[in-house]
C-alpha cells in the first residue's frame, strides 16, 4: 500500500490506542496529525507520538491536500459539526463508537456521507478479533447447525471515578451509559453473527454501586429474525471485571466466544478451542487489551481509501446495534416489547 497519511481527532483515553495501532503499522499508513479542543493537550500527545502535525482547528485539515483521512476519536455529540466539513472537504472518515448518541442522529451521519459519496467506516474493533472471524466463516459452512438460543453477556467493572469525569455517563455527550459505551461492541458482533433482532423487552438501571445519569445495568430478551431466541445482561457493576461473552446453541453443536477465545463443545464430546483468553477492558482499566484489533481496521480502512474500496466495518453496518440499543432504552422506559423495523439496507 502507498503512503497513506490519517489524522486522529480527539484525544481521550482511545486516542493512544489509534496512535499504537498506527505507530506498529507496516503498510505506509502514518499518523500525519492530531487536533484536540485544548492546544497545550495537542501538543503534549504529538511530542509523545512521533511529532505528527498540530492542528487548530477543522478547517486547517479540511483544507490541506496531504490528508489522506480523518480518525474521529471525540465523543459523540460532539461529532456531527466535524464531520459535516470533512464530508464538505470530501475527506473519508472513520469514527470510533458509537457514531452518535441516538441510532436516528448515526443514521443522519450516514446518510449524510453517502450522499455525498464520501467513505465512512466504523471502529467495531471487535469483528477484527481472529476468534470472531473464525466462528464468523464457520457459521456460514453450518458448524453448529441451526441457532437456537443466544447469550450476550458483558460483566465489565468501572469505578467510581470512571464516571466522574466531566460529561461521562450522561446523555448530552455519550448518549446513554453501558449499553452504548461498553456494551455496543458485544451487542455489534452478536447481530453479525447470529442476523438481525425483530423484537426486545428490556430492562436499564442505575444501580447503588455508581452514581451518574445513565445507566450501569441493562438486560433484555431478544427475537432474532432467524427464530433464535436470546438474552442479553451488560453491566459495569461486576467488580472485578470478566470478559464478555457470546453464546450461541445450535440444533447441532455450541460455541462459546469470550473475549478472544473460542470455545466448540460438540455432542459427540470433543472439545475444540481457538485463541486465547486476555485482557479486554472489562475492568478498572479500561484500555487494557492489546492495540492489534484497531491496527486491523484502521489498515482497512487505509487500504480501502487508497484502493477506493469500501472498507471492511462501514458506518451503515455499525446501525443496527444502535437501533437495537435504542429499542432496549425505549423498552424499559415503556414497559412494552418493542418490534425492530426490518432495515431496507441489510
Amino acid at each position: 500500500m502507498t503512503q497513506v497519511r490519517a489524522v486522529l481527532i480527539g484525544l481521550g483515553m482511545v486516542a493512544r490506542m489509534h496512535a499504537a495501532a498506527i505507530a506498529a503499522s507496516e503498510t505506509g499508513l502514518s499518523l500525519f496529525g492530531v487536533m484536540a479542543r485544548d492546544p497545550a493537550r495537542a501538543r503534549t500527545f504529538a511530542d509523545s507520538a512521533g511529532n505528527p502535525k498540530v492542528f487548530s482547528g477543522i478547517g486547517e485539515i479540511a483544507a490541506d491536500p496531504k490528508v489522506d483521512f480523518v480518525i474521529l476519536a471525540t465523543p459523540p455529540d460532539a461529532r456531527k459539526a466535524l464531520l459535516q466539513t470533512l464530508v464538505a472537504a470530501e475527506i473519508p472518515v472513520l469514527a470510533e463508537k458509537p457514531l452518535e448518541r441516538t441510532f436516528r442522529a448515526a443514521e443522519e451521519l450516514v446518510e449524510m456521507c453517502e450522499a455525498a459519496k464520501v467513505p465512512f467506516g466504523a471502529v467495531l474493533q471487535h469483528r477484527m478479533r481472529p476468534a470472531a472471524l473464525s466462528l464468523a466463516r464457520r457459521l456460514s459452512e453450518g458448524v453448529l447447525g441451526d441457532i437456537a438460543s443466544v447469550e450476550i453477556r458483558v460483566p465489565w467493572w468501572r469505578d467510581q471515578a470512571y464516571y466522574d469525569a466531566p460529561g461521562r455517563g450522561t446523555y448530552a455527550r455519550d448518549g446513554g451509559g453501558v449499553l452504548i459505551t461498553q456494551a455496543i461492541h458485544t451487542i455489534d458482533l452478536a447481530l453479525q453473527l447470529c442476523g438481525p433482532v425483530t423484537a426486545v423487552q428490556g430492562l436499564i438501571a442505575n444501580t447503588p454501586a455508581h452514581t451518574l445519569e445513565a445507566e450501569d445495568f441493562a438486560a433484555a430478551t431478544l427475537q432474532f429474525r432467524s427464530g433464535a431466541v436470546g438474552s442479553l445482561t451488560a453491566s459495569t457493576t461486576h467488580f472485578p471485571g470478566g470478559s464478555e461473552e457470546i453464546v450461541l446453541n445450535g440444533t447441532r453443536d455450541s460455541a462459546v466466544l469470550s473475549a478472544a477465545s473460542l470455545t466448540y463443545h460438540f455432542r459427540d464430546g470433543r472439545i475444540e478451542t481457538e485463541g486465547s483468553a486476555g485482557d479486554s477492558g472489562g475492568g478498572a482499566d479500561p484500555m487494557a487489551f492489546t492495540h492489534d484489533w484497531h491496527q486491523s481496521v484502521i489498515e482497512d480502512f487505509a487500504e480501502a481509501v487508497a484502493k477506493g474500496r469500501p472498507p471492511a466495518i462501514t458506518a451503515r453496518s455499525a446501525l443496527p446495534a444502535q437501533r437495537l440499543i435504542d429499542a432496549i432504552a425505549r423498552s424499559a422506559r415503556t414497559g412494552t416489547r418493542i418490534e425492530l423495523p426490518e432495515d431496507k439496507h441489510a
